[in-house]
């Protein structure tokens, strides 16, 4: 069948309006995709650059292929039917990811986290992308160069309708970068966001070979495939393996993924199923057992407790532990996630009169001129805090807002130690910038967080962290017994921190260089290996029949 011939026997194809609708909806479709792609794999991998780069490196491979086989199959065969047919069966796979890409993902995590000793987040994140999101996208790919061939009647004009092909596929590729952002994830999810984008190329697939007359049957299974992803991909979770009855709330806002369960003793939000939990508030007043207990310390170590500012609000558990023991405190808290802030209030008991801003930290840093005398940083996200709030910079804008003799205290979510880590790469940082003489770190019992503790003048932070000082101070301020053992406890607990300028392999963190999520990624690693190390021996002796009868 030749090109004219292929065009003139499908009556839509007579006119090229229908091909640029096409290209149109192709490139919508793509960008709608990748975009997906980032919030299917945030909640298992984080939704850090690294996770970022392998979407996009992996839909550019995709993309390449298809054009380059999209060409020369239709060389070989000029046949539009051919074309329509590979958007149809693009449209049914992207259908299908809402329904099994989040299983595919967690059995490539699972085969993974026990034969994959190091960049367990890169290898899992690609090779996750390779199977959900490289099959439909390279069917994608191959449209362009074959609209091409049926749009092009004459070398005269050819220039002007690739100009218009590649114009049409851009539109549509600004629509499908924009919408799913600012309008269909926030609005109805992730999941129905795949099933939007994927029904619009389905219906252009309907229109092409229905007016055709053409795989009537074709077109049925396609529907029915999507009806049924349609159907059953609400009935689970990103996280579809929890007890669906202690899950209290799971949605998305523009930031994250959102889930908040409500265990016996606690309520927990994670925006990441796999690791970890970014804010936890317990049922009864008192002191938490957790890393809140430890940073409670801070207003006993600052000369003044009169305020706090908390940049990371979460939940408001930091905001809720202040007021309880320093009720004269005021308080001020930042939290990107608007989203997050309306949760604090419905299901965290949030305190109604503390003033909370939807803002980024160090921007809303950036816009006060206000100072304190406790300032928490609380700004962990996934596996790593966001660069701009880890850098020299940032922690002396952070500095410039403390009172004097005021204290800032830094939640170090994951322990990770040694030369090269990330908690080595913050600890020198912030050292540069208040001097090691007045910083202090101390973990955090049974978890894996450190508190870290920066003084802005007045007394040295070892003359502040002195444990009979601070019992009479926590117990003058607070008038709590159990708040005075705790602090004396975390007094026990800290450490002096080395002087960076006398060390050689200091990493000072900037903003031109803050490789926090590669070094974030390697505490993953650790921790990783720590926890599987058991499941790859077992592994190793034997195989996979012993590992499954251990996992039953």
């Amino acid at each position: 069948m030749t090109r004219a011939s292929g065009r003139a026997e499908r009556p839509i194809l007579r006119s090229k309006l229908f091909l640029y609708v096409t290209e149109f909806f192709s490139g919508m479709g793509v960008m709608a995709a990748e975009l997906g792609a980032s919030r299917l794999l945030a909640p298992y991998f984080s939704s850090s650059q690294i996770v970022w780069t392998i979407i996009i490196g992996t839909i550019m491979i995709a993309l390449a292929l298809g054009a380059v086989f999209g060409g020369r199959w239709a060389d070989r065969n000029p046949d539009p039917d051919r074309l329509y047919l590979r958007i149809l069966a693009a449209s049914v796979w992207i259908a299908l990811i809402p329904l099994v890409g989040k299983y595919v993902i967690l059995l490539v995590s699972g085969l993974l986290i026990v034969t994959v000793s190091t960049n367990f987040l890169v290898i899992a994140a690609f090779v996750s992308c390779m199977i959900v999101f490289v099959p439909p996208l390279f069917l994608l790919g191959t449209v362009t160069p074959g609209l091409n061939k049926f749009a092009t009647d004459s070398l005269d004009d050819n220039a002007s309708v690739v100009g218009r092909l590649s114009a049409c596929n851009t539109i549509g590729s600004i629509l499908g970068t924009f919408l799913p952002t600012f309008v269909t994830i926030p609005a109805v999810g992730t999941f129905v966001t795949f099933l939007i984008f994927s029904g619009l190329l389905l219906a252009l697939a309907f229109v092409y070979f229905l007016s055709s007359g053409i795989r009537r049957i074709a077109c049925a299974l396609s529907a029915v495939v999507f009806a049924a992803s349609a159907a059953l991909s609400p009935m689970t979770g990103f996280a579809f393996w929890e007890n669906r009855s202690s899950i209290a709330y799971e949605g998305e806002s523009i930031y994250n993924y959102l889930q908040v369960k409500r265990l016996s003793d606690r309520t927990i939000l994670s925006t990441n199923v796999l690791f970890g939990v970014q804010s936890v508030t317990m049922k009864r007043p008192g002191l938490t057992g957790m890393y809140y207990d430890t940073a409670l310390a801070a207003p006993a170590l600052a000369d003044h407790a009169g305020s706090a500012l908390i940049l990371g609000m979460g939940t408001g558990t930091y905001a809720r532990q202040l007021r309880q023991y320093y009720p004269h405190m005021s308080v001020t808290g930042v939290e990107i996630d608007q989203k997050i802030t309306d949760l604090a209030a419905r299901y965290f008991d949030e305190p109604g009169d503390i003033d909370v801003a939807t803002y980024d930290g160090r921007a809303w840093l950036a816009a006060s001129r206000d100072t304190y005398d406790v300032i928490m940083v609380d700004a962990y996200q996934d596996i790593t805090i966001p660069f701009q709030m880890s850098s020299s910079e940032f922690f002396t804008m952070v500095r410039e807002h403390l009172n004097p003799g005021g204290v800032m205290v830094v939640n170090m979510n994951m322990i990770s130690d040694g030369r090269g880590s990330i908690n080595e790469a913050l600890t020198d940082t912030i050292s540069s910038v208040f001097g090691s003489s007045s910083v202090r770190i101390a973990d955090v019992p049974n978890t894996t967080n450190r508190e870290l503790f920066a003084k802005r003048g007045g007394e040295t932070m070892a003359a502040s962290a002195d444990a009979e000082a601070l019992r009479g101070t926590v117990r003058e301020r607070s008038g709590s017994d159990d708040l005075v053992e705790a602090t004396v406890d975390v007094s026990g607990r800290m450490t002096g921190v080395r002087d960076p300028a006398k060390a050689d392999d200091a990493l000072i963190l900037t903003d031109d260089r803050a490789p926090v999520e590669l070094l974030g990624m390697r505490a993953i690693d650790n921790i990783i290996a720590q926890q599987a190390g058991p499941y790859r021996e077992l592994l190793k002796r034997e195989g996979i029949a012993g590992l499954l009868r251990q996992v039953q």
